[in-house]
C-alpha cells in the first residue's frame, strides 16, 4: 500500500523525467516508505551517472536539475526557438510556473527526507574525477531551484534563458550528429578535432568555406557548397574543421549517408523546429547509373513544393566533378532513349544546383614537400630536411601519390619508427 505521493507525478511539461531509471527507482522507494539502507542500489547507479556527467555536490538534487536542463518538451523547445521569450499570459508559461513549483517543492522539502542522515556523505558532497563546462552551465538553475526565496517567475525566466543559450535534448549535448531514418539523430561523441589551420594550402577554398558559413550564421544569403577534387586533399577535413573554429557559434553538423537521401525531407522537417543552424554533410558523394538517390537531393536543393528550411545548408564532397556517372552511351544516344540530351542534362545538372563549387587539386611536388615539412615540425620530427624530403618522395611514389593524406601517412610511419 502506498504511504506517500510522489509529487513529481504532478508534472505537466517535464513528465519525461519520470521515465528515467534513477527517478523510477526513487519513486518506487519513496512511495513504499522504504528505509534508507534500501537506497544503496539507487546510489550506486547515481554514482555512475555522476562520473559520466561530471556532477558534483548533492547528487540527487543535481541529477534532477540536470534532467530538467536537458529535457526536450513543448516549453523548452518553444523557449529555445523564441530566444528565451514566452508570453507570460500564455497557458504554456502558466504550465511552466506549475512545474517549477512542483520541482522546487520536491527538491527543498521532500528530497532531504530521502537523502537523510543515514545516507553516506559522498551522496551529498560528491567530487567528480573530472569537470565539465557543460555541466557547470546548470549552476544558475541549481541555485534558483534550491533557494526557497527565489520567485517562481524568476526561475521560469532562468529556464527560458538556459534553453535559449544551450538548447535542449540532443542538441544541447552534441555539435556533430548522424542521421538515420529508423533511429533518428544520434550524437557523435568523439568528433574530429581538426582545425582549418591544420590543413596545409587551399587557402582560398578554406576562406570561401568559412565566409559562406559565417554569412549563414549571421542570417545573410549563403550557398550550398560542393567540394570536389582528388582523394586525400582535405575536402572532408575542411568541412569537419568548421565546428572547431572559435569564431563559429551555434552551428551543428549532421552527417547523412547516400542511402539516407530519400529521407532528407523527414530530416528537414525535424531541423525546421530548431533555432540552431545546420550543415548537412554529404561525404564522398557519387552515384552510379542505376542509383536514383540523387533525385531526392536535387528536389531538396531546388526547393520542391516544401521550402527548404532557412536554418539548413548542404555541404557535399566528391571525387567526381559531376557526381553522377556518365557513360559514352549517354553521349552517343541510346535507341531506347528518345530524348538523349535530356538524359545527359539530368545527370550533369546535380552539381550545378550547388551555389559554390570548391576544387581541391592534388598538390605538386613543391606543395607536397611543404605539407610534409609542416607536419614534421608539428610532430617534432628532427630529421634533416634533405633526408626528410627524399624519404617523403619515395613514400608517395610507393603509395598513394601526392596528397595531404599521403603526407600524414608518411609522418605516421616515421613516428612509428621512433
Amino acid at each position: 500500500m502506498n504511504n506517500k505521493q510522489f509529487v513529481l507525478q504532478n508534472l505537466l511539461l517535464y513528465r519525461n523525467i519520470l521515465s528515467d531509471s534513477i527517478i523510477k527507482k526513487l519513486q518506487f522507494l519513496w512511495e513504499r516508505n522504504c528505509p534508507h539502507y534500501t537506497y544503496y542500489e539507487l546510489y550506486s547507479e547515481l554514482l555512475i551517472k555522476a562520473e559520466q556527467l561530471h556532477l558534483e555536490g548533492d547528487l540527487l538534487e543535481n541529477y534532477i536539475i540536470y534532467l530538467v536542463s536537458k529535457d526536450e518538451n513543448l516549453f523548452s523547445k518553444t523557449a529555445e526557438k523564441n530566444n528565451g521569450t514566452i508570453d507570460t499570459n500564455s497557458s504554456l508559461y502558466q504550465a511552466a510556473l506549475h512545474d517549477c513549483k512542483v520541482l522546487k517543492n520536491f527538491l527543498i522539502r521532500d528530497l532531504p527526507t530521502i537523502t537523510g542522515k543515514d545516507s553516506i556523505d559522498l551522496i551529498h558532497n560528491f567530487v567528480p574525477t573530472a569537470y565539465s563546462k557543460a555541466t557547470s552551465n546548470i549552476s544558475p538553475l541549481y541555485n534558483h531551484f534550491t533557494t526557497e526565496s527565489t520567485p517562481l517567475d524568476v526561475l521560469v525566466q532562468e529556464l527560458m534563458n538556459h534553453y535559449s543559450c544551450y538548447s535542449c535534448g540532443i542538441m544541447s549535448d552534441y555539435t556533430a550528429l548522424r542521421w538515420n531514418s529508423s533511429t533518428g539523430l544520434t550524437g557523435i561523441k568523439n568528433y574530429d578535432t581538426i582545425q582549418l589551420q591544420d590543413i596545409t594550402g587551399y587557402e582560398h577554398q578554406k576562406e570561401t568555406l568559412l565566409q559562406n558559413t559565417l554569412a549563414f550564421l549571421n542570417d545573410k544569403p549563403a550557398n550550398n557548397i560542393l567540394l570536389i577534387g582528388s582523394p586525400g586533399t582535405g575536402k572532408s577535413s575542411s568541412v569537419k574543421a568548421l565546428l572547431n573554429e572559435p569564431i563559429i557559434k551555434n552551428l551543428r553538423l549532421i552527417e547523412v549517408s547516400k542511402l539516407e537521401l530519400k529521407s532528407l525531407n523527414q530530416l528537414m522537417g525535424i531541423l525546421r523546429e530548431y533555432s540552431q543552424k545546420f550543415i548537412i554533410f554529404l561525404d564522398d558523394l557519387s552515384f552510379e547509373e542505376f542509383e536514383i538517390e540523387y533525385k531526392y537531393l536535387k528536389s531538396i536543393i531546388d526547393g520542391g513544393v516544401e521550402r527548404t528550411p532557412s536554418n539548413v545548408l548542404i555541404y557535399a564532397t566528391s571525387n567526381r566533378m559531376h557526381l553522377i556517372k556518365e557513360t559514352w552511351d549517354d553521349r552517343k544516344g541510346n535507341s531506347d532513349d528518345v530524348h538523349r540530351f535530356d538524359t545527359v542534362n539530368e545527370k550533369l545538372s546535380l552539381s550545378d544546383r550547388f551555389g559554390i563549387t570548391l576544387t581541391y587539386l592534388s598538390p605538386n611536388q613543391v606543395e607536397y614537400l611543404i605539407i610534409v615539412e609542416q607536419l614534421a615540425i608539428k610532430n617534432k620530427i628532427s630529421l634533416p630536411l634533405e633526408q626528410l624530403q627524399a624519404a617523403a618522395l619515395r613514400w608517395e611514389r610507393q603509395h598513394n601519390g601526392r596528397s595531404g593524406r599521403t603526407g600524414q601517412q608518411f609522418i605516421n610511419h616515421l613516428l612509428s619508427q621512433r
